[in-house]
């Protein structure tokens, strides 16, 4: 008899790992590469999950918690992209001055609000995400960006390894087909974190103390 993928799951995959005390928000790579039409990253997936991360961002700005973006940008030569630019060689366009490499503005970060440029999928991997992170005392990741498969999925799995809560609202990231993304987002929820809706996390976030941040 052939039983479905979520009762193979039960009972060795399914646990939780909740909420903590102490959350920050990652926007990840939700860069106008993602969302404009004809580029070569474009993706509709992406498009529906920024503008439904516009309400997580207001809702963590009101909330008072750390909110840090990432995005991609490459040394003209490519040589600080090693082996993942030459796998991947439409990334080598996101060099300082492309319109492509900067934020979707619909989820543009604010002033206070740190931009850290990445050259690999993870927002952990040469970065200084991690001692941002220990020096807010934080506890929780609430995760939001693109794509699923790719930069969320290193994100949740480096996040889990350094010791956090992952939290990955499901209408807050995207992909460029919805079978990597599903697939994804059943594999982050069974082994690194919880995928939960976005208004289960705009809930929590609103009922945070005043002094959470």
């Amino acid at each position: 008899m052939t039983i479905s993928r979520e009762q193979n799951y039960i009972g060795v995959f399914d646990g939780k790992v909740g909420f903590g005390s102490r959350p920050a928000l990652i926007v990840i790579d939700f860069t106008l590469a993602y969302t404009t039409p004809g580029a070569a990253l474009f993706a509709e997936g992406v498009v529906r999950a920024v503008q439904d991360t516009i309400p997580l961002l207001a809702a963590a700005r009101a909330a008072g918690v750390p909110v840090i973006h990432t995005r991609v940008e490459y040394h003209p030569s490519g040589a600080d992209g090693g082996w993942f630019v030459r796998k991947v060689p439409t990334l080598r366009k996101m060099v300082a001055g492309e319109k492509l490499a900067q934020i979707d503005p619909h989820v543009a970060p604010l002033p206070e609000e740190v931009v850290l440029v990445k050259q690999y999928p993870s927002p952990f991997f040469g970065t200084p995400l991690a001692p941002m992170l220990a020096a807010l005392k934080v506890d929780t990741l609430i995760l939001a960006g693109c794509s699923t498969s790719g930069c969320v999925r290193a994100g949740a799995l480096d996040g889990v390894q350094h010791g956090y809560r992952v939290i990955v609202p499901r209408e807050c990231v995207g992909d460029r087909h919805d079978g990597p993304h599903d697939a994804n987002l059943f594999d982050i929820n069974a082994k690194y974190g919880d995928v939960v809706s976005r208004d289960e996390v705009i809930t929590y976030l609103a009922r945070l103390p005043a002094n959470a941040a």
